[in-house]
């Protein structure tokens, strides 16, 4: 067992959080790894703020877990205040925030007793997370799948762990199993946020044709981009790009931004068409680096099981052993 300040904060056996993804972390995922003694959460946050499908999912999950879980939103979505309303009204454990000022949240959070989480990419953000009174700071290096900054995590998770000493520090980015766990833990983090590694999960409610993709793709296969947000109009800050398994479009779109805004509508049919077919060619599939350490789609509970086993067995190899 490997027990830390997180466990303790969010009251779980394993420091290991499933990454919010929306549309694909949903009660199925989310209950999963709350099973399994990690934090499971859900992800919610998209153009169309569903309320009701939310709170649907908070007790769904309920149903099959006794176990702490949380919700994590995509912030800067218009519309995500009457999402974080809810999760507060249901009284999940923790309340997750990405790509937006937490700020108005933290207080209404707090008198509910629910934990609240920051993601943040860049250390200014780490500064003013630890202000605020976070409950809990997820550093996110730019290895990560999806939507991610451009620092890598080796740099970005010390630095913030030494300039925010007593806040939980969780590394997020590049981590697909046991040696990335045991490596966050040696910089000082207490647990791990993934999310290409559960993409690749049974629960995960993503479509066959991705899982199967991050399955297949390696370390060399990621880019980071900005041609998906721009077709589709997304709601993130223009300091987030788009980590996604690079592809024939994003081969002749990436880094054509006017061309692609100038022809978003015709570019746009085209990936929906795409999307739907599971064209791979043209579709995004968002996945870190960590999908080269990804070989099958396997059940969320014994993707933790491994993640921790051997961690354990890395550090007490690491703590017995001479390093020159």
């Amino acid at each position: 067992m490997i027990l830390t300040q997180l466990c303790k904060i969010l009251g779980v056996e394993n420091p290991v959080i499933n990454a919010p993804m929306s549309g694909s972390a949903t009660s199925q995922l989310a209950a999963a790894v709350a099973n399994a003694g990690g934090f499971g959460m859900l992800g919610m946050g998209g153009v169309i703020p569903d309320p009701d499908c939310l709170r649907s999912e908070i007790r769904k999950t309920r149903q099959l877990t006794d176990n702490p879980f949380g919700v994590g939103f995509i912030s800067s979505a218009p519309g995500v205040e009457k999402l974080v309303d809810v999760a507060l009204e249901e009284g999940v454990t923790a309340i997750g925030h990405s790509f937006a000022d937490p700020s108005q949240y933290i207080e209404a959070a707090k008198q509910a007793g629910v934990k609240t989480i920051v993601q943040i990419q860049t250390l200014n953000q780490a500064r003013h997370a630890r202000d605020l009174g976070v409950d809990i700071i997820v550093a996110q290096g730019t290895e990560a799948g999806g939507h991610t900054g451009y620092i890598g995590t080796l740099s970005l998770v010390p630095a913030v762990v030494d300039e925010c000493p007593g806040v939980p520090i969780v590394a997020s980015g590049g981590i697909g199993d046991g040696r990335g766990l045991a490596a966050a833990l040696v910089l000082g983090a207490c647990g791990v946020w993934l999310g290409t590694r559960f993409v690749a999960s049974e629960e995960c409610s993503g479509s066959d044709w991705i899982k199967d993709a991050v399955v297949n793709s390696g370390t060399d296969d990621t880019v980071l981009t900005k041609v998906y947000d721009l077709v589709n109009n997304s709601p993130f800050p223009k300091t987030i790009g788009d980590r996604v398994l690079r592809n024939e479009f994003t081969d002749k779109w990436n880094k054509r931004d006017d061309d692609v805004v100038g022809n978003r509508e015709d570019i746009a049919k085209e990936l929906h068409v795409a999307m739907e077919s599971g064209d791979l060619s043209i579709a995004p599939v968002r996945a870190g680096s960590a999908s080269g350490l990804i070989a099958a789609i396997e059940p969320a509970a014994m993707i933790i099981n491994r993640i921790i086993d051997d961690a354990e067995r890395i550090l007490k190899t690491v703590a017995l052993s001479e390093i020159p």
